[in-house]
């Protein structure tokens, strides 16, 4: 799922890309690829009606959504203040691709809960 999130990115780019990945109490097995229908290069807004859809389709198999993944396609991989500001899933961890070096593109995880930042392991299996 690391170079799948890496590949969206790059796909994507220059705008930011989104998507989720879900499955059973920590075990991550699927990624959906969703739209960001911002208009702009520096934010993303999950198209509401396929997060719905994932969200239900989660649910109904008792599986949870884990990962939020967007991109920063000029930037670093830590939440910006808007990110911040717009996180509403705590249960969730964060995970932002970075692409600022092209050539060697990164991910860092996150936690943001009441507009507090603490940064996860990511353990590539």
């Amino acid at each position: 799922m690391h170079d799948q999130i890496i590949e969206h990115a790059r796909r994507e780019a220059p705008r930011e890309c989104c998507g989720v990945i879900v499955g059973p109490a920590n075990e991550p097995r699927e990624l959906y690829e969703l739209t960001n229908t911002y208009e702009g290069v520096d934010f993303y807004l999950i198209e509401p009606k396929e997060i719905f859809k994932v969200y239900r389709e989660a649910m109904d198999r008792e599986w949870d959504i884990q990962v939020i993944y967007h991109s920063h396609p000029v930037s670093v991989a830590f939440p910006s203040a808007r990110d911040v500001e717009h996180a509403s899933w705590p249960e969730s961890v964060y995970v932002i691709c970075s692409l600022e070096d092209p050539d060697k593109p990164y991910l860092r995880a996150f936690n943001i809960v009441d507009e507090q930042i603490s940064e996860r392991p990511i353990e590539l299996i």
